[in-house]
């Protein structure tokens, strides 16, 4: 899991309306699911949960067809984490939890490119999260501006 958390605010924040995360991103697998959770922590450690979405590797480009992966190779995955509307207070963070697994809030993917309810095998696999400028991962948040 990755963990990415802004300072403590200095003022409050209101964020409202839809959440997406865009990842770049390769596995060593022939298909991978990314997740990713939007959190409020509180100066007293509190965390949170907000909103959260998953994407499947073999659904990158949508439900229509399969597509399984090249190990190895960098694709781009966005994860579609709902509307939410929250107030982050000043002294809080805003924190992005990225992981290749959320059971059991969803099913797992054995990452072997098989249908996960046929799957008999597990495969373990490497994930990489590219953030550089080439491959420029990140979350969009709406940040709502007070008048």
């Amino acid at each position: 899991m990755l963990v990415y958390s802004t300072p403590p605010l200095h003022v409050d924040m209101e964020v409202t309306g839809p959440v997406e995360v865009v990842l770049f991103a390769s596995t060593g697998a022939r298909d991978v699911d990314f997740t990713a959770k939007l959190v409020d922590v509180a100066p007293s450690g509190y965390a949170r949960n907000l909103t959260d979405g998953i994407t499947r590797g073999r659904y990158r480009e949508g439900t229509d067809e399969t597509r399984l992966l090249e190990p190895g190779r960098i694709y781009e995955y966005t994860i579609d984490l709902n509307a939410t509307s929250n107030h982050f207070k000043k002294a809080h963070s805003i924190r992005l939890e990225i992981s290749s697994s959320n059971f059991p809030r969803f099913d797992r993917n054995p990452q072997t490119g098989e249908p996960a309810a046929e799957a008999r095998l597990l495969a373990p696999a490497l994930q990489m999260i590219h953030h550089e400028r080439a491959y420029p991962s990140r979350i969009i948040l709406p940040i709502v501006i007070s008048p």
